[in-house]
């Protein structure tokens, strides 16, 4: 089931249009009960406990995994099963990463083609070991990751082990310099997998990569980062009172979770700066055997933190655990359901979204979504809404669009110049707008699982990751290997939102560059008429975002032509744009034709001046060709 709540109505995202932004949440409970975890999952908790001594970690490994995140325990266990010795390294006193230590204990599932999950292989083990629903119990969730990874007898797992460096020759990977309470050693290894949140390993091996929002140009954006509240004493039936009442806004409320409730954006009063609450994202983890229910609510925006910083990070967590006594306390007052609520336990650390991206073979583009892609070396699926997180208490964050299903191919996990590595987490090969969408946990574990088995042919074959990136016959075995893992990867062939139009390929070079926004229903709104001041506010983020030279040299005239327009009702018409371009990237009269003398500058092409053949309004698709068009032209001058 899926449920889209309006919160808010953003005008002019990026100058586009109306654009209505969203509080997304998927029910993927599958009739999940209230009731606490099963016998079984009391037994695993108690079986599996992290030892209490680290293990001895020989001089060398097959596969050297690095990070015990989720993505970490998928490669490890894969390579493990293909055969590799392998040594899998975290930081922390156990595994899981976020996912567990960061409390963020609800699961962004992929439903791709025909509503079904798109993920499975060791995902779907580990989902099934936590009960199979959209949340799970943080102990029961740690226990499981255990599991996998204990029951393979070719892993060494060396937990409380940081790395401290990455050994590299000639440009190959070949070893990875650790510490912990025993001491220093060197390890070597044939393989190498970074699975930590930052591709840490990786950037301190040299990959190159791209900060944020650096591949268009806005290296500085920092969406907002989350320390997740951790309650006991909700009472529950009040809380689904309150969404039956709407007491703030549109809500829903289920056994084992609840969602909604937008108004809290605009209601709650923050108290910390650069702190806002926004809508509940609460999940109910029952308790047994007496124990209380706890309640953990994703929901808490803190802004200004760079995850690349331990201070910044430091700062943001000491400010969040600030703002969330205080939201706790409004809450008790204010919403029904909350009257005795608790603060249980602070996370140890936020989750935090985004910081590099490396880049790869391959960069997964946003047009790759848009169009629900498939990949010839296809190796997971990806199929989550492409959600790019507020990045100030004054906007609300965007969705670019909702696909259905689109592969990741394995080039992706290839980074450039290094060899002997894969990155397989959130900071992967995709570009700052697809991470939107790929950075959820069951694609990343999809990803590792492939990396893991990629790890094992790729030594059997003495072929080296870059060589089997670009090997179509070593690609289909790497497939085949996993679809007998019980992974998804079935090519397929989809259809996506206006596809074949003529308008098709300037829509996805605008979603590349994040120009085009379709929202949670894929909708361009082709057909209405395009509005004036949006597109030129949107050409005038398109040269920041393709190439900030254009914006250096016309960025200021651009600016002043944008603030004549004062009405956000004027519709903009074909000699009006033509007398806008002329204006803005011409030092020419504007003359008596503007259109054709636009045309005629070289700053749109033959389609679009041919298409609009009178003075008359253009419509929003004939809108996007023309951003498209004037942006790829003033780019070729570059050149």
């Amino acid at each position: 089931m899926k449920k889209t709540i309006i919160i808010a109505f953003l005008a002019f995202v990026l100058g586009i249009g109306i654009t209505t932004t969203y509080y997304y949440f998927k029910d993927n409970s599958g009739g999940q009960s209230a009731a606490g975890p099963t016998t079984e999952q009391k037994t695993l908790v108690e079986q599996y406990q992290p030892a209490e001594e680290i293990p001895e970690i020989a001089d060398e490994y097959d596969v050297v995994v690095i990070g015990g995140e989720p993505e970490g325990v998928a490669a490890a266990v894969s390579a493990a099963r293909n055969g590799s010795s392998v040594l899998l390294v975290e930081h922390r006193p156990g595994l899981g990463g976020l996912m567990t230590y960061g409390m963020l204990n609800f699961i962004d599932m992929v439903q791709g083609i025909g509503g079904e999950s798109a993920v499975a292989g060791i995902f779907k083990e580990w989902h099934q070991l936590v009960g199979g629903g959209s949340s799970y119990d943080i102990e029961l969730a740690k226990a499981a990751f255990l599991k996998l990874v204990e029951d393979e007898e070719n892993i060494t797992l060396a937990l409380e082990t940081d790395f401290t460096s990455a050994i590299v020759e000639n440009g190959t990977v070949t070893g990875a310099e650790l510490e912990n309470k025993n001491g220093n050693f060197t390890v070597n290894g044939k393989r190498f997998i970074d699975a930590t949140q930052d591709a840490n390993f990786a950037a301190d091996a040299g990959v190159p990569f791209n900060v944020g929002g650096e591949d268009i140009n806005l290296k500085n954006r920092l969406m907002s980062v989350t320390p997740m509240i951790h309650l006991t004493g909700l009472d529950w039936d009040g809380v689904k009172k309150a969404a039956d009442d709407e007491v703030f806004g549109y809500g829903e409320v289920t056994p084992i979770v609840a969602w909604g409730f937008g108004d809290l954006h605009t209601t709650y009063p923050a108290v910390e700066e650069n702190t806002r609450l926004r809508g509940l994202n609460l999940v109910r983890v029952p308790g047994s055997d007496g124990a209380e229910d706890q309640y953990y609510i994703n929901a808490l925006q803190v802004f200004g933190v760079d995850g690349l910083d331990e201070a910044s990070k430091a700062e943001g967590l000491e400010r969040g655990i600030r703002e969330t006594e205080h939201i706790v306390k409004w809450l008790r007052e204010n919403f029904p359901g909350f009257e005795n609520a608790e603060i249980a336990s602070f996370p140890d650390e936020m989750y935090i979204r985004e910081t590099r991206h490396m880049k790869a073979e391959y960069i997964l583009q946003m047009s790759d979504i848009w169009t629900n892609a498939d990949h010839w070396d296809s190796i997971g699926f990806g199929g989550y809404p492409v959600d790019v997180q507020a990045t100030s208490p004054n906007d609300y964050g965007y969705v670019l669009s909702s696909p259905v299903q689109y592969s990741v191919p394995f080039r992706s996990l290839v980074p450039l110049e290094i060899d002997n590595i894969l990155v397989v987490s959130r900071s992967a090969g995709y570009s700052s707008l697809a991470a939107g969408s790929a950075r959820i946990i069951p694609t990343g574990m999809a990803a590792a699982e492939a990396g893991g088995a990629a790890a094992a042919q790729s030594i059997e074959a003495d072929m080296n990751f870059r060589e089997l990136s670009k090997n179509e016959e070593a690609i289909e075995q790497l497939r085949t290997t996993l679809a007998d893992q019980g992974a998804k990867v079935e090519h397929f062939d989809i259809d996506y939102p206006y596809e074949g139009e003529w308008f098709d390929g300037a829509v996805q070079y605008l979603m590349d560059y994040g120009l085009a926004f379709g929202g949670y229903d894929n909708d361009l709104q082709v057909d209405k008429p395009q509005g004036a001041l949006g597109f030129l506010k949107t050409l005038g983020t398109g040269l920041v975002h393709t190439d900030d030279r254009l914006n250096e040299q016309y960025g200021d005239k651009l600016a002043e032509i944008t603030a004549g327009v004062t009405s956000a009702e004027e519709m903009l018409t074909r000699e009006a744009a033509g007398t806008y371009l002329v204006e803005a990237f011409s030092d020419e009269t504007v003359s008596d034709a503007p259109w054709d003398q636009a045309f005629e500058l070289g700053l749109m092409d033959e389609t679009i001046h041919s298409r609009v053949d009178s003075e008359r309004e253009l419509t929003r698709a004939e809108g996007y060709y023309l951003l498209y068009s004037v942006l790829v032209n003033l780019n070729e001058e570059l050149e």
